[in-house]
């Protein structure tokens, strides 16, 4: 077996495509099997934009002298197939002939495994953008029913166990108009308001690290002390009551609907803990939570009432001053005004 027919029979083993151009006339002087086989309609003395139309002839030489060689591909259809055939121009000398020297590999198997991939990518990346936000809705639903340290517990032990905080304080709100409002408005009014108000509550004792433990219809409830005991949880949730009202009081200045509020503060041990198997509810029980709703139960329009032993605790920020009802200074309460 001659040289040339050793080298074709290993160019066709490993699937190599080889022509060979003249340099200067450009015409096509050798091809071997592998290529005619992509090329059927290809024969020799043909020019080089007869073969390849779409190929920028002028780039090509010049890429080939400054980089010795110059790569790209060629997509064509053969029998209703796309075939991708990459190729690489480099120039030899023999004697005194220069030519070019084409090598051609069919990549359209690499290419279609990179779309699968690239494919299989993006359907991943897909997939966990769609878990991420529903993650996020999950922790945001929960958030919004316990407190962040019982979503913490549920999160990591798929339980919350009951808890005892020996103290802390709480913040009782209760609009005293609710019934009426209820009444007046549309369900959607409605809705958009209390959206409105509870975000506006949230905010503010997301500032002082006051967490809401549930809001029912007219009522709202927030905490301080869970989760760092060593905190003035009483000035903070007394900070926010002050707010709260000034909120109310400044939004009833401009809105189409008043909203009056009376809130309770007290403070002590309570009990914390999920509720219910399958709708879950987090709630509070104990002397803090009972101090505060009675002395909701005896506050006025927009009156912040709080029991009297708690008032040396709260800073100058404050004032305390006799509650408006006969029966809270009998129960030993005041209210709260900013000073």
């Amino acid at each position: 077996m001659s040289i040339e027919a050793i080298n074709e029979q290993l160019l066709r083993s490993v699937g190599v495509g080889i022509a060979l151009f003249h340099r200067d006339q450009l015409k096509l002087e050798f091809f071997n099997k592998v290529f005619e086989s992509w090329f059927e309609d290809c024969s020799e003395g043909e020019s080089i934009s007869s073969v390849f139309p779409t190929l920028e002839i002028d780039n090509m030489l010049k890429r080939v002298e400054a980089d010795g060689q110059y790569s790209t591909e060629l997509k064509f259809k053969k029998k209703r197939r796309t075939i991708v055939v990459a190729q690489v121009f480099s120039e030899a000398v023999i004697g005194t002939q220069r030519l070019l020297v084409l090598e051609c590999q069919n990549i359209t198997r690499i290419r279609e495994l990179e779309s699968m991939i690239e494919s299989y990518s993006s359907m991943v990346e897909r997939n966990a953008r769609s878990l991420q936000r529903e993650k996020d809705q999950v922790e945001k639903l929960l958030l919004n029913i316990m407190p962040r340290a019982a979503y913490e517990e549920y999160r990591d032990f798929g339980v919350v166990a009951p808890q005892r905080l020996e103290s802390v304080s709480v913040l009782v709100l209760g609009f005293v108009n609710f019934d009426e409002n209820v009444e007046k408005l549309p369900p959607a009014t409605l809705v958009s308001e209390l959206n409105e108000l509870y975000s506006s509550f949230d905010r503010i004792g997301e500032q002082l690290e006051c967490e809401r433990i549930r809001s029912t219809g007219g009522s709202y409830r927030c905490m301080a002390g869970m989760q760092d005991s060593d905190m003035d949880h009483l000035q903070a949730v007394a900070t926010a009551a002050t707010r709260f009202v000034r909120y109310l009081n400044r939004r009833n200045e401009s809105a189409d609907t008043l909203w009056l509020c009376r809130i309770g503060i007290g403070s002590g041990s309570v009990v914390g803990s999920v509720v219910g198997n399958q709708k879950y509810v987090y709630d509070i029980f104990g002397r803090a939570v009972n101090a505060a709703i009675k002395a909701r139960s005896l506050a006025r329009d927009m009156e912040v009432l709080i029991h009297d032993q708690s008032q040396p605790k709260l800073d100058g920020s404050m004032r305390p001053t006799e509650p408006q009802s006969s029966d809270a200074r009998k129960e030993g309460l005041v209210a709260l005004i900013e000073a």
